[in-house]
């Protein structure tokens, strides 16, 4: 790809020298276009954000080398690193979630929240029937981030809506319940 004078094939050559303007130049090249096709791949920005520099870091290190020569282009080459790079971070990212589940649950049996003391000292009766009266968007917000434990991102991906709706139901939700509990 010819733009602004030098061929990817020439920066990236430049790159495995320690150029770091020519590093520059391509990043600033190719960096928007990878980060919106990542994007039609994965909905979270920041895991995003975290692979695109892996792939350029990946490219500055030398540990991904480009062979001009095999008939590749340089976009080809950088989308076939990001997409590993994205996949692995995906599943990384998956076993990560499922290590802190599981040391939450060790944490909260050692230290109880208080969300869960007050659960624990109202009858099941008296909490059920309230959260029964509570509309269903409300309902399944307070099961995700009370009963649950999940964090405001983790219910908002869970449930698919903004972080921003999760706190405001969940705050809904509790203020019904203190009415109906009063």
């Amino acid at each position: 790809m010819e733009r602004q004078g030098r061929s990817d094939g020439e920066l990236l050559r430049a790159v495995e020298d320690g150029d770091s303007r020519a590093f520059e130049l391509l990043y600033r090249r190719h960096e928007p276009w990878l980060v919106a096709r990542l994007q039609y791949r994965c909905p979270d920005a920041a895991l995003v954000d975290d692979v695109v520099q892996e792939t350029f870091l990946a490219v500055w290190r030398g540990s991904a080398r480009y062979r001009e020569h095999e008939g590749t282009d340089a976009c080809g080459w950088l989308w076939r690193i990001a997409s590993r790079r994205l996949i692995d971070a995906q599943r990384g990212h998956g076993a990560r979630a499922r290590l802190v589940q599981a040391l939450s649950r060790f944490r909260h049996q050692e230290h109880p929240s208080a969300e869960d003391e007050a659960l624990h000292g109202l009858p099941h009766g008296e909490l059920a029937e309230a959260m029964g009266k509570l509309p269903a968007d409300l309902r399944a917000v307070l099961q995700a981030i009370v009963v649950e434990g999940l964090s405001t991102a983790e219910a908002a991906k869970a449930l698919r809506i903004p972080p921003g709706t999760v706190k405001t139901r969940a705050m809904r939700a509790r203020r019904q319940l203190r009415r109906e509990l009063a």
